[in-house]
Parts: C-alpha cells; structure tokens; sequence
C-alpha cells in the first residue's frame, strides 16, 4: 500500500519481503569440538553433584587460596570485624557484670572525667567504647583513653585470650594472600606455546613438534616437558573410556628429561610404533577426535616455587608439512630472539602417508623429497624467465621512450627540383 501511493520505493519492499521470508539454512554450522585442556592451560571440566561439600571445610586453608579475590577479600574483612565485635560485647559484659557501667551513670559531670582506679577498664561506659577498646587490644593501637586495672583477673583472661585469637587470624589470612599473590600459575602467564603443532620429517623420520619459551629473564630450574594424548576409547569388552590418557615420549639428546629454557626450543617427537600418532595419515588427521596435551614443568628460580603450565593441541591446530622458522640470530655477539615470529610455519615437504606405512616403504619418503626438489627447481625456472621476461618488457619500454624524443628529418622541394632537408 505504501509502495503504491510511492512513500516507500518499491524496490526497498520488495527487498525486505524477500529477507523476511529467507528460509534458513539446512547445513548447521559444526559445533567446536571439546577439549580436555583450554589453550590457556585451564582445565575445562565441570564438577556437578558433589554431595560431600564439608571435604572443602577440612581443608579450610587450600579452600581459601583458590578461592577468588573479591571472596578473599571479604572474608579477610569480615574476619577482623566479627572478631572486634565478639570481643567488644565480651568487654561490654565484664565491665557489667563488675558494676563499672553503673557506677559510672550515677556519678556527677565532675567525677565522670576522672579515672576510677576501681573499674576493671576504665572509661568502658557503653558498647561503643567497648568495641573501640576491642580494636585498640587487638591491632595493639593503645591511644592510652582507656585501659586495664588490677581489678579483674577476668578481663585479663579476655585480654590474653583476644590476643591469642588475634594472633591466629593474622597468621592465616596474611598467609592466604601472601599464596595467592604467590601462585605458581602466575609465573606460568609469562611461558607461551606455539598456537599450532606440525608433522614434518625430521632426520628421515616423521616428528610431532611445537614451540615453547619463556618472556622472562629469571630462568626455570629443572624445566621438564611430558606430552600426552586424550582421546575417547573403546576396550574389546565394550567400555567406552572418554578420556584415555596415553604418555608418549620426548626425543631429548640428553639423558635427563630436563631442558635449558634459556632461548624457545622446538620440542620433538618422533612417530615410531610406540607412539599413538604412528597409524595416523594427513588424511586421517583431520576426523581424528583426538588431543594432545603438553605440560611444561619446573622451578621458579627467584622464588623457588614449582610452577606448571599446559595447553593442549586438537587434531584442526596440528598442520601437516609444516616447519617453524628460526627466530633466534646472532647480532653482535648477542643472540637476538624475535618473538613476533614465534608461532610461523613454512610449509615443506613431507609424506601425507602415515609413520607405519612410511616405515614399510621408506622409498614414499624419497619420492616425496624428489618430487619436491624438481618443484623447487621449476619454481626457480619459473621465477628467472618471469625476470627475464620483465626486464625485456623494462627495456623495451625504455627504448620506445627513447625514439619517440628522437626529432624527425623533413625534406622541402625547390621549383628547381632540388631537395634541401634541414632539421627542425
């Protein structure tokens, strides 16, 4: 109707008619795939239904580290607060129970301003006084308005008794904050993997390898690295085991399973017949429903604490015949690293078969690097008839704007019959 008397152009109707009734897509985007372990190295795992939940309580002090910081914060306040308030009304009750609240109301303006030497605390006359005087024992501020007597050997009880709990709570939430802030999965934010992993020939044999460094200068002392692999199982007898965890080995030069994190190293594995990726091709990769998940440990070298950091690789960031590039020079006598090339890869050439059938046909691993010498050769080929053929077009052009500035002869005819050329 509006199209009709032109307020809305018809096209504009039209066009939104047809977004209206745009039916949607059969094909459902894929759902991304579960992972055991979060590339920031947290574990993605829910516990629900968990009955006994006065496990935590027992171990009161563990609960309190891992809780979160507004959490703690809280029951660092609340802490000091029920304290100075149970205390107080403690106070409260012993200068009651003694008379030296009611002593103090009958007396007289003049003989409230002095000290009574006969009250257990003196100038302890309502709850707020007691409550300023619980804080001033507690945090031992003593502004010297109020104090004990030898009146009462049962406000010194409290006395201790305040102290002692003081004391306690102290220990245990000046402790608490200091292990918070102390944490070993801080140090791990500064340790960083490799986005992806790759499967490249290495040494004529098909390796598993990523990339791990440390932004810090202070070192990690007995840094270790351990590789694992979770996937979902079935045994022969029918049990489904959805998270198989299966250890596969590190290719280390030296004896110890320890690394010198002094520069980012490419951490190998080579694919043999003990390892869970030996039956698996380029092919196979990408249906696998597999994880391989790395851990990174070792000590703190300014702290001493053991630190941990994880993450984990699934089948769509493993890139098949790639290879890391170097990023650690030498530049006057220092080496240099450069981290903003830290996860880049070139793509190489490598079998797409698998490690097992690579080993019963050693000569596919030949063929391949054939087939990728003659690539490179007609790559180079491709490359110098390319420049050849640009700089026969650059010099080609060059001479056309050469001879067009060339000035042309022209030739006049005399009556006579003679012909005299002159240059213009």
């Amino acid at each position: 109707m509006l199209a009709r008397k032109s307020i809305i152009p018809e096209e504009y109707v039209l066009a939104r008619i047809a977004a209206e009734n745009l039916r949607k897509p059969r094909i459902r985007d894929r759902l991304p795939r579960a992972r055991f372990i979060a590339k920031s190295g947290a574990c993605n795992l829910a516990h629900k239904n968990i009955r006994e939940q006065g496990r935590f309580l027992q171990d009161i002090f563990t609960t309190l580290v891992d809780l979160k910081w507004r959490h703690t914060l809280v029951i660092f306040t609340m802490s000091f607060l029920c304290s100075w308030l149970l205390f107080a009304i403690m106070w409260w009750l012993v200068a009651f129970a003694h008379g030296d609240i009611h002593a103090y109301m009958e007396k007289s303006g003049m003989e409230k301003s002095g000290v009574d030497s006969s009250a257990c605390v003196t100038n302890v006359r309502s709850f707020t006084s007691a409550f300023l005087f619980s804080i001033e024992v507690q945090v031992t501020i003593g502004f010297g308005g109020r104090m004990m007597t030898e009146e009462c050997p049962l406000a010194i009880t409290v006395l201790i008794l305040q102290n002692i709990v003081g004391l306690i709570i102290n220990a245990i939430m000046l402790g608490c904050i200091f292990m918070k802030t102390a944490q070993a999965h801080r140090r791990a934010e500064t340790l960083i993997f490799s986005r992806h992993a790759v499967i490249a020939v290495r040494n004529g044999r098909l390796c598993f390898m990523f990339r791990v460094g440390d932004l810090r200068k202070s070192m990690i002392i007995s840094a270790s690295v351990r590789i694992q692999v979770v996937k979902k199982t079935t045994t022969p007898e029918g049990e489904v085991v959805p998270i198989h965890q299966l250890d596969i080995p590190v290719d280390n030069p030296i004896e110890s399973n320890n690394i010198f994190l002094v520069a980012p190293l490419i951490i190998c594995h080579v694919i043999d017949k003990r390892s869970p990726l030996y039956e698996i091709s380029a092919t196979d990769l990408a249906t696998q429903d597999l994880e391989v998940i790395v851990i990174l440990e070792g000590v703190v070298e300014t702290t001493g604490i053991t630190t941990q950091a994880r993450t984990s690789y699934i089948a769509e960031e493993i890139q098949w015949g790639h290879r890391f590039v170097s990023i650690v020079t030498e530049e006057e006598g220092v080496y240099s690293v450069d981290y903003s090339k830290f996860g880049n890869t070139v793509k190489v050439a490598a079998p797409r078969c698998s490690a097992r059938e690579l080993d019963e046909k050693p000569s596919i691993l030949i063929q391949t690097l054939q087939k990728s010498e003659l690539s490179h050769q007609n790559s180079l080929r491709k490359r110098n008839s390319m420049r050849r053929n640009n700089s026969m077009r650059r010099n080609n052009s060059i001479r056309r704007n050469n001879s067009s500035l060339i000035v042309p002869k022209v030739q006049f005819i005399t009556p006579e019959g003679n012909q005299n050329a002159t240059e213009t």
